[in-house]
């Protein structure tokens, strides 16, 4: 297969139209998203039967999540680096490759740590195949109309995984959770084929030596792995306590440390002037906001419902269907609608409705009906993710050379996970904190509207960053500006 850029494509006509080479090849980068969102939700489905078989603690059984955070969260950075200087087909391979493997082992393993060991090494693997693959396909197909229709369609294959893991997920909990475990290593294996037949190959030489900035890449991963440490560990140990004041104490140490390299060295590892441009800051923090009041919500609606009402997960999962299928068959046509209004507004229609969902939902009482109280928030929700996840993903990418689309890329996913984190953290220890240690359904109903307060904050200040009142020519002019030296 012929190298394709971000300026021409071979499998491309002058119509715009794609060859089945180049849609098997986008489906395969694709499918690395699919896979990570069916990994993440078939295992949340699935941590009541492995806390019941395994024996451990509600604390131990936190970090089967975590843990997978931890590695996610920690590496995106140095994941996104590494495929512009070690080449994108071939860490997008390795990393695919490992990800398989540590499902097997997960899947065989009956320890507790050796079960959050590979999830992870799960979560590293795919710190490296998601800014990889979104770097494959901002490198490969041309900036504009080509690329937002790429990223809708990769936006899609993110929800559609992560709207089958809920129902699969449910299904196979019932064989045994070990089967959500397992479920995984086949489609790993064949990503990493179709990947290898179809990507094009890396053609330059992996850049090492003195090329590589290994001091930088100790420093951002050991700060980035402190941080999200101290961030999932707050709601346990305390957000006062000296754990974890010490985490973010050790954390900024090692970051400003990592400032002071990156600023020093001829070739650094993440080139800090690329958040100067203020499109693709606003595009972080607005990634940081969505995921963030997401998994929030999602948090306490969870253990509200399974918790305080007493539903099954996979009543759960089809109560959320909704929302992962609107996102799953609407991103699709995102991209359409970001060549006639651009990103930015795209994305503060996105948080509008965010903000409306979450305040919906403060009709709850303790014998809701679905079709009146819930739905309509999981519609709003999935509107909000159909509209904002793709075209974040879309500003964060515009204007960058294709040599730090994979720096860029890691950005746009740290900001993802980091904001997820953040939020997460601060609602559960309002939910401990409102509800105490054993939760029914009044008490939670009663910590439901602090956090609903927060989460829809978050969205709100998510809508504010992104300045939709901008006229669209002064964020073309700020993409107009993007360094790329």
């Amino acid at each position: 297969m012929a190298r394709m850029t971000s300026h021409t494509s071979p499998h491309t006509s002058a119509a715009g139209t794609w060859d089945a080479r180049i849609w098997a090849a986008l489906f395969a980068v694709c499918g690395a998203l699919f896979l990570d969102g069916l990994d993440v939700s078939m295992v949340g489905v699935a941590l009541p039967s492995i806390r019941a078989d395994l024996g451990i603690s509600t604390s131990q059984l936190q970090w089967v999540v975590s843990g997978y955070v931890l590695g996610y969260g920690g590496l995106l950075l140095l994941g996104g680096r590494a495929a512009d200087l070690l080449g994108r087909k071939r860490v997008f391979l390795t990393a695919v490759t490992l990800f398989g493997i540590a499902s097997l082992l997960g899947a065989a393993t009956s320890d507790p740590s050796l079960l959050v060991a590979t999830r992870l090494v799960k979560g590293a693997a795919a710190a490296f195949t998601a800014p990889a693959g979104l770097s494959i396909i901002t490198t490969t197909f041309a900036e504009g109309r080509e690329r937002n229709k790429a990223l809708s369609i990769y936006t899609a294959f993110g929800a559609s995984g992560f709207s089958a893991g809920l129902i699969l997920g449910g299904l196979l909990t019932e064989l045994g959770w070990r089967w959500t475990f397992l479920a995984p290593a086949p489609f790993a294996a064949l990503i990493a084929v179709a990947a290898w037949r179809l990507l094009p190959r890396d053609t330059e030489k992996a850049r090492l030596g003195r090329e590589f900035d290994f001091g930088g890449a100790l420093a951002i991963t050991a700060g980035m792995l402190v941080l999200v440490r101290g961030v999932v560990r707050a709601p346990d140990v305390g957000w006062a306590s000296a754990q974890t004041i010490g985490s973010f104490a050790i954390a900024t140490i090692i970051l400003a440390l990592f400032v002071a390299v990156e600023l020093r060295v001829p070739q650094p590892l993440i080139r800090l002037g690329i958040l100067r441009n203020g499109s693709i800051a606003r595009a972080n923090i607005g990634a940081m906001a969505t995921i963030g009041c997401y998994f929030g919500f999602q948090f306490v609606a969870t253990l509200f419902l399974q918790s305080g009402l007493g539903w099954s997960a996979l009543h759960m999962a089809l109560a959320f269907l909704p929302a992962g299928l609107l996102v799953a068959f609407g991103s699709m046509r995102v991209g359409g609608l970001v060549d006639r209004v651009g990103t930015q507004r795209v994305i503060g229609f996105g948080f509008l409705a965010f903000i409306a969902g979450y305040a919906l939902f403060l009709r709850m009482d303790e014998t809701p009906s679905y079709a009146v109280m819930i739905l309509p928030t999981i519609l709003l929700i999935g509107t909000g993710f159909m509209l904002a996840f793709p075209a974040l993903n879309m500003q964060a990418t515009t204007g960058v050379a294709d040599h730090e689309q994979g720096l860029a890329a890691g950005l746009v996913q740290t900001s993802f996970q980091l904001g997820g984190a953040l939020v997460l953290a601060v609602v559960s220890a309002v939910v401990t904190a409102q509800a105490g240690p054993n939760p029914d359904a009044a008490s939670l109903l009663d910590a439901l509207r602090p956090t609903l307060a927060i989460v829809t904050g978050v969205a709100l200040l998510g809508l504010i960053v992104m300045g939709t009142s901008l006229l669209p020519a002064r964020a073309d002019a700020e993409v107009a500006q993007v360094e790329s030296s």
